[in-house]
């Protein structure tokens, strides 16, 4: 029989419907009656018949005719939700944030599998399997050491072996031996009483890759987790079946306790979880409207879901990988504000850098090189002022290829950090099947993953405080030789004046976020964990700080792609005349003052999206292989433009 869910304040109903060809109103009506039943004083309501209200879908809140016929618009299983007159929308019922996820509107379920197995996920791929392009299934080697691990953990429990985390109680209680008979409710009591995360939930883009990263952790064969749990696991990934995980409370160290306690709850049917059929509802009928069945833990594996690095690992990947996108295209924004402001290229010259030849630093001059070498692409503007007495530039155009450099290098060391976090084991017991033992140690602690994103915060920021100061350069009639501001009757028009401040307050900002969380350490758990990490808080505020420097060079994108125009005629070099093109297909010119933050915007979305490395990647490449001097000695990783993908199994099903 056809069955759909209600939430009608803070409750949950289910109704049956024999005939589908009853209306929205007969479906409402009917959730009413069951609300009203469930209350002892109806909920306060006096009649139903009397009571108005709408019907909405949960997915997108789209409200519904109350004369269609329930088989025209609703599908077997689906959510609804019904609003009454005067109330307000109950606090139980969690929409997602506008602009978090862009999964809600536009996901499609993917054909191609990534095969997990422990050892070879990268962050490209995590980021990806967020974004839902994919699903996961294991390879039948993992599948073998999950089996045997388990193996090894049933014999204990059978042997009455005493074992941390397996037949005794965590942290302070390792001392206290658990019955058998209790063994079950042990994992289930830590999963509920360490889901104690408080903020916002994670967005289902950030949840899925949590989600996966546990899954290819606990691949790798060394949590005792059985075969039937890791494969239920992957069943609500593959669904977008996705828990609700507050993005606070962990110290990252014994791993990241809170959200992956948070993760495992709705897969055990407790808490809530989203998926793109239902929207936010309680986790046991999200699953039920996928065919899923709640996950029954057995002896350790209440531990082996939430004892890891996972949470500070998935976010730092997605870090890691928008610092590389606004990396590549700040030198692009950086060469086209030089030729704006009517710079020198004298000081890309390969000799320099060959001089002092840190990779990022080769790697960013050849950038500036590929897009302003005048002997391969020609420029008007270059050509304009090529007998001027000009010696050199401010440092902020000078000296990109060192600050940009050492940001470039930054961002390979840690995506080396992240993406060996990515494929490590950081359970607590380990177990050995081979060895016949399991063994306590630390690999929970998130030491790793935290110092470096603190440094990658760090190195990125920069990025954005020498972009605003190029901004003040270009804003700047003395400085620029440019109209004040960027605008024609100045006054009366303020031009980029503000956009700047915003620039300026953005730096500020991260000026304090970059202050590192990870030289903090506060003892929990009665001093049985007394060093943490707090390597969760290193992960949110680098991702804030990449987003403040892809804001603020979307401000100074916007601010050269505007000198140009003061230029015209003359024109710039092809590549950035089709970057410029780019904006212009977003941005009009500025004539006079607008509304400006929806400019700031499309071009902030266009480096999200990379269009800006995606138009001038080409030209970059075949400057490379063409202009490279054979004399000059280079370091052997100067021309890598992007890090190798890692060897990738990729299954399509037709």
């Amino acid at each position: 029989m056809p069955r759909y869910t209600a939430h009608v304040r803070n409750e949950w109903l289910a109704i049956p419907c024999r005939d589908t060809k009853n209306t929205i109103q007969w479906l409402g009506i009917e959730a009413l009656k069951r609300y009203i039943k469930n209350k002892p004083d109806n909920g306060g309501i006096t009649s139903v018949k009397d009571t108005r209200f709408v019907v909405r879908r949960c997915q997108g809140l789209g409200l519904l005719d109350a004369d269609d016929t329930i088989e025209d618009v609703l599908e077997n299983n689906d959510f609804v939700e019904l609003a009454i007159e005067g109330d307000t929308m109950s606090p139980d019922f969690i929409p997602c944030q506008p602009g978090v996820s862009h999964i809600t509107a536009a996901y499609r379920e993917p054909e191609e599998f990534i095969a997990l197995d422990g050892n070879s996920l990268s962050s490209n791929d995590l980021v990806n399997l967020g974004r839902g392009l994919y699903k996961i299934k294991l390879t039948s080697e993992a599948e073998h050491k999950v089996v045997q691990s388990r193996e090894l953990l049933d014999t204990i429990v059978k042997e009455n072996k005493v074992v941390y985390g397996i037949t005794t109680g965590f942290g302070k209680f390792a001392r206290t031996v658990i019955p058998v008979s209790k063994l079950k409710e042990l994992q289930e009591n830590l999963v509920r009483s360490h889901s104690a995360g408080v903020g916002n939930p994670l967005s289902p883009e950030r949840t899925r890759m949590l989600l996966a990263l546990r899954i290819n952790v606990l691949a790798k064969g060394h949590s005792g987790i059985s075969l039937e749990t890791l494969h239920a696991m992957i069943q609500a990934f593959n669904a977008s079946c996705l828990s609700f995980v507050p993005e606070k409370g962990t110290v990252g160290a014994s791993g990241d306790l809170a959200p992956l306690s948070h993760l495992a709850l709705g897969l055990m049917g407790e808490g809530k979880m989203w998926s793109p059929k239902s929207g936010w509802a309680d986790a046991k009928y999200v699953l039920e409207a996928h065919g899923l069945k709640p996950i029954s833990l057995r002896p350790k594996e209440g531990l082996a879901l939430i004892n890891g690095t996972q949470m500070i690992t998935s976010l730092g990947a997605e870090a890691v990988e928008r610092a590389q996108a606004i990396a590549q295209q700040a030198d692009i924004i950086a060469a086209l504000t030089l030729e704006v402001l009517k710079g020198t290229t004298k000081a890309f010259d390969s000799d320099i850098h060959a001089l002092r030849p840190h990779p990022g630093q080769i790697e960013v001059a050849l950038r500036f090189r590929s897009l302003l070498d005048s002997d391969h692409h020609p420029s008007s503007i270059a050509e304009s002022h090529r007998f001027c007495d000009r010696v050199q530039d401010a440092y902020t155009m000078r000296c990109c290829p060192q600050v940009h450099g050492v940001v470039n290098d930054t961002i390979k060391f840690v995506q080396n950090i992240i993406n060996t976090e990515i494929n490590s084991a950081t359970d607590n017991p380990m177990v050995f099947a081979e060895r016949g033992e399991t063994i306590s140690g630390g690999n929970f602690h998130g030491e790793y993953p935290a110092k470096a994103l603190d440094f990658l915060a760090i190195a990125v920021h920069e990025l954005a405080s020498i972009s605003e100061r190029r901004i003040e350069r270009l804003c700047n009639p003395s400085l620029s030789e440019l109209p004040a501001f960027l605008v024609t009757e100045g006054g009366l028009n303020s031009g980029f004046m503000i956009a700047h401040c915003t620039a300026a307050s953005l730096v500020s900002e991260n000026k304090v976020l970059c202050h590192p969380s990870s030289v903090d350490s506060l003892s929990t758990s009665a001093a049985t964990e007394d060093h943490v990490s707090m390597g969760g808080w290193a992960a949110r505020k680098s991702l804030r700080v990449i987003e403040h420097v892809e804001q603020v060079l979307a401000i100074e994108l916007l601010a050269a792609c505007q000198g140009i125009e003061f230029l015209r005629p003359l024109r710039t070099t092809t590549p950035l005349e089709k970057v410029y093109d780019l904006v212009r297909s977003v941005v009009k010119p500025w004539i006079k003052d607008r509304f400006m933050s929806p400019d700031i915007e499309a071009v902030h979305r266009l480096l999200i999206d990379q269009k800006v490395w995606e138009v001038a990647k080409p030209y970059i490449d075949k400057y490379g292989t063409e202009y490279i001097p054979e004399s000059r000695p280079v370091s052997p990783t100067a021309f890598s433009l992007e890090s190798p993908a890692s060897p990738r199994k990729r299954v399509r099903i037709d």
